[in-house]
């Protein structure tokens, strides 16, 4: 058979049932529509979050007290773990690798400037937060280099907070009341906005010392450290658990490194990007169903074509090959409308909430073609295998 005679044959035979052809193409756009979209807005989430999540560089390690993991059995008193102290934070500053590091306390607690008061987000740092975490001054400075653990009372507000306390007046050098207790305001941080769910605006910043002070605690949050770029991150973990082991007796702190928390990250989300896209596959199951019905109906009122083309000397694989292309061409014309349904919504999600993340992937659009490809070719194989093997005389014979 001719290829031109193949194509006039398969497009003549899907012309003739315009509508069973129509609706068995929609199931698969329906689909593989499906599937672009919520591969797109799982895309986007994945994205999104990584983006937040590395906008503070990826050379920093986080340091916990205590360990993440146990082993064994309890130890009483001995098993208790040392706090994390600002000398611990001093020590590994000393590590000739270490850009930066910060104490971290955090807390929540109600400030008042005047006769206005707010309840916000407390941060109990060091003076190189602004350094290791890429945030940036928006007028005077940030916490000074003072005696780390009896520094002077100076607080930096994030741009919500001094919105809300001191309007539109100039909050530098004004007093402000914090827990209690009372600092100077000496500087106003730029807008970060919210980073996975913290709002970086709706703060203030004291010195670690004096949260420490404030919340009655003697262990730091957490320290973070960031080290030189290109600095071997097995190396830096090594010396940082080797100098608090030394200072605490015993390996009792949990380090985290930027790479771990991302790899997790990434797994988390692209489960659900996998998730999402299974959901969508469920319409391309149904897709896939119409095309094994239409074709099985082509068959039956088809019978005496197929026994005209046998007794003309066409092959049994090319009766074969005629009803699998005709169920190929259907999806992969359903596969093309569903893209360009799925993509085009996509967009007009992003353009109508631009704040909504949703990233198209090219690889996801590709795969999602080829299912659909995949997909008529496997529903088209039962329906054309059972017309190959009719015989010719039987076959017009049929009513």
């Amino acid at each position: 058979m001719r290829p031109r005679d193949f194509l006039h044959l398969t497009g003549g035979s899907l012309l003739a049932r315009r509508m069973s052809s129509f609706l068995a193409a929609l199931g698969i756009a329906v689909g593989i529509a499906s599937v672009v979209l919520l591969t797109s807005l799982g895309e986007g989430v994945h994205r999104f979050v990584l983006d937040e999540f590395t906008q503070f560089g990826t050379t920093l390690v986080g340091i916990n007290p205590g360990k993440a993991t146990t082993a064994g059995a309890s130890v009483g008193a001995f098993g208790t773990e040392r706090p994390l102290t600002i000398d611990d934070a001093l020590a590994l500053e000393r590590l000739a690798y270490v850009q930066a590091v910060v104490p971290l306390v955090q807390g929540n607690a109600e400030v008042e400037a005047g006769n206005r008061r707010r309840r916000t987000t407390l941060y109990g740092t060091g003076p190189q937060m602004p350094e290791a975490f890429r945030m940036k001054i928006a007028s005077g400075r940030f916490l000074p280099t003072d005696d780390p653990i009896a520094p002077r009372a100076f607080a930096v507000l994030g741009s919500m907070l001094r919105k809300e306390l001191f309007a539109e007046r100039n909050p530098l050098g004004q007093r402000i009341t914090v827990g209690g207790s009372r600092f100077r305001v000496i500087g106003v941080m730029e807008t970060k906005g919210s980073v996975l769910g913290f709002d970086l605006d709706d703060t203030v910043y004291i010195p670690a010392a004096r949260a420490l002070n404030l919340f009655n605690n003697i262990s730091l949050m957490e320290i973070d450290v960031m080290y030189r770029q290109g600095t071997p991150e097995d190396k830096v973990v090594d010396a940082i658990r080797e100098i608090l082991t030394a200072r605490h007796g015993r390996d009792d702190v949990t380090i985290t490194t930027q790479q771990q928390m991302l790899d997790v990250l990434g797994s988390v989300l692209s489960v659900l990007t996998f998730a999402v896209s299974a959901i969508g596959g469920i319409s391309l199951l149904v897709g896939a169903i119409g095309i094994v019905t239409i074709m099985t109906i082509a068959i039956s009122e088809r019978i005496n074509e197929i026994g005209l083309l046998r007794a003309l000397g066409a092959r049994r694989i090319q009766i074969l090959s005629l009803f699998l292309g005709e169920a190929v061409v259907l999806a992969t014309l359903g596969g093309l409308a569903g893209l360009g349904l799925g993509v085009g919504i996509a967009v007009a999600l992003h353009t109508i909430a631009p704040a909504l993340p949703v990233s198209v992937s090219a690889t996801y659009v590709v795969l999602a073609e080829a299912i659909a490809v995949t997909i008529g070719l496997l529903a088209g194989v039962v329906p054309a295998y059972r017309a190959s093997r009719l015989e010719p005389v039987q076959a017009l014979r049929a009513e």
